[in-house]
């Protein structure tokens, strides 16, 4: 199909049609939701955390609305690499790039895990290690927020899968910079900024905290312009492609992200009460790139940033 617009983009060498990408854990694994038509306006499709062992998540309640947002406490469920790799891949089509996101709990689990997806006949275009799930007290959440912890899991990563590697990072962790900086040592080769910011809710009749395990992940259009924020500041520390992440729930959303230095932006909240959103989005995308006077959404990458510095 052809559209007005040029919506294609590149994250280093990886090549997307759109700059939208299904965050982690929220696109179904059934092939009825695989179809070129359910997928208008996707650009690739993170798969759900998988770890090298099956995970049952956590007990209790996993999700709580807020007044503009989502908090989670899933707890990385998933069916475990194996499953991923020999059943659930095997029986969908492939017409979108695939991301494998691997949730970092052990370095040797993380290596199995990386060896297993190149085995494959058609390995997935990308990893994205998620180093900040904030619903695992010993995963994750350890890794992302040390520097050292952050090296760690990339030469690993980097010892077995030489294709494109994102690395998912947690807004939880307290010297940015030197994660960034960490990253990019590492062989990082883009940046995913950021997954959920940790949150809290109390069930006042109860009078206890809703989540067994105290905090959860917090998503939705309340994190948008914290993560915008973090997005505009890690553009101006790194020169490695950058995948916006938070609260995008509009086109004007999706392109501010751009504008501020993104590659690409992930999806997920949104979808939550409307799987058409990656088309309504890209669509919006369209209009405001029209607008500007411009033929492709990359000719924006970057361009707030431009037009601050002309300012200056």
């Amino acid at each position: 199909m052809n559209f007005p617009v040029d919506r294609s983009l590149s994250v280093g060498s990886l090549r997307l049609p759109t700059p939208l990408v299904i965050a982690s854990g929220l696109w179904p694994f059934d092939g009825a939701f695989w179809s070129e038509e359910a997928l208008r306006g996707v650009g690739a499709i993170c798969s759900k955390g998988l770890t090298w062992h099956a995970r049952p998540g956590n007990g209790g309640i996993r999700l709580w609305e807020t007044p503009a947002g989502l908090l989670n406490s899933i707890g990385l469920q998933n069916p475990g690499v194996k499953v991923f790799v020999t059943e659930i891949v095997p029986s969908l089509p492939r017409c979108r790039p695939l991301v494998a996101n691997v949730a970092v709990e052990k370095l040797d689990d993380l290596e199995r895990s990386l060896d297993l997806l190149l085995s494959m006949e058609m390995p997935p275009e990308a990893v994205e290690l998620n180093v900040s799930c904030p619903n695992v007290s010993c995963g994750g959440m350890a890794w992302g927020v040390d520097p050292s912890g952050v090296l760690q899991v990339l030469q690993v990563a980097r010892g077995v899968w030489k294709g494109p590697l994102w690395l998912k990072l947690t807004p939880q962790a307290p010297r940015w910079a030197s994660v960034v900086e960490a990253a990019e040592r590492g062989g990082a080769d883009a940046l995913v900024v950021a997954n959920t910011w940790l949150g809290m809710a109390i069930d006042v009749h109860r009078r206890r905290p809703v989540f067994e395990r105290t905090f959860a992940g917090l998503s939705g259009p309340a994190v948008f312009p914290l993560a915008l924020r973090l997005l505009w500041e890690t553009a101006g520390m790194t020169g490695l492609p950058l995948v916006g992440c938070g609260g995008v729930s509009g086109g004007a959303d999706a392109l501010s992200m751009i504008l501020a230095g993104a590659s690409a932006v992930e999806i997920g909240t949104v979808l939550t009460g409307d799987f058409g959103a990656p088309a309504r989005i890209c669509s919006e995308m369209e209009v405001l790139v029209t607008e500007a006077g411009e033929k492709s959404v990359s000719a924006l990458v970057g361009g707030a940033r431009e037009n601050r510095k002309e300012r200056l």
